[in-house]
Order: C-alpha cells, then sequence, then structure tokens
C-alpha cells in the first residue's frame, strides 16, 4: 500500500465528496505530519515550528470556524507508536472533526475567514491523510 500526504484533495477526490449522502452526519479523520519549521507561502519570516503554526490553525477552528457550521473536533491526539501495520514514517498527530453534514464542512473551508486560518494549516503541515467516516449504523 502505497501512503502519500498531501495538502489539498485533487479533483477526483473532491468530486467524489461531492457525491452521495449530503445529509448525514460525517467525521473526518486528519491524520497529520508536521513540517520541522513552519513555512508561509507569503514567505514572511517566523520561528515556529509546524507545530506551533498547526495549533494557531486548530485553535481558530474549533473555536470560530466549526461552531459556526455545527461542527467541532471530537479527538485529538499525538501519535505515540504504531501497533498494528508498518508505515515509513509516522504520523504526529490525529484529530477527528465532526460535521452536521458535507455541505457544511464545504460551507465552512469556502469561508474567507477560514482562508485566512488556514495560511497556518499549510505553513505547519508536511502533509495529511483526511479520511471520511460515517457513522456505521447508516450503512
Amino acid at each position: 500500500m502505497k501512503v502519500a500526504n498531501k495538502l489539498r484533495p485533487n479533483v477526483t477526490s473532491m468530486a467524489g465528496f461531492l457525491i452521495g449522502d449530503s445529509k448525514s452526519t460525517i467525521r473526518m479523520v486528519n491524520l497529520l505530519k508536521f513540517k520541522k519549521k513552519a513555512s508561509y507561502e507569503d514567505g514572511r519570516e517566523t520561528d515556529l515550528t509546524g507545530k506551533d503554526a498547526y495549533k494557531i490553525y486548530a485553535k481558530e477552528v474549533s473555536t470560530v470556524h466549526l461552531p459556526k457550521v455545527g461542527g467541532k473536533i471530537i479527538f485529538s491526539g499525538e501519535v505515540s507508536r504504531l501497533l498494528i501495520g508498518e508505515v515509513e514514517d509516522l504520523w504526529d498527530m490525529v484529530a477527528i472533526a465532526e460535521y452536521p453534514n458535507k455541505k457544511a464542512m464545504l460551507k465552512m473551508i469556502s469561508d474567507k475567514d477560514y482562508r485566512e486560518s488556514e495560511k497556518h494549516r499549510s505553513a505547519g503541515l508536511e502533509g495529511q491523510l483526511n479520511i471520511e467516516t460515517m457513522d456505521q449504523t447508516k450503512i
């Protein structure tokens, strides 16, 4: 199995996200890998680590952007080890965000204020896996 952390979805995965059930609650599992040093796209100087830059983003998302669309963080924790399986490079953190539905998530990521906060995410992340999940009782 090939694993490739990315910062943004490609056209195919985004198109797939828009298909199907758009009314049910979704939970996005985020497997996060941080840069050693934050690097902002606008070239600003910073002494922040990637983790520090991401913490700024995470605080703004959890206190401002998710509540605006009825979402919330339901879990966040640092990865300590891999018990089952093998990967070349372990992720640094796992976070799970819950949204009332796909439209709520799209509304959040389209918001101009969110896009301003997202600059910290991009500065701090080397890449991530973002896994869409639905309640098993609805399958």
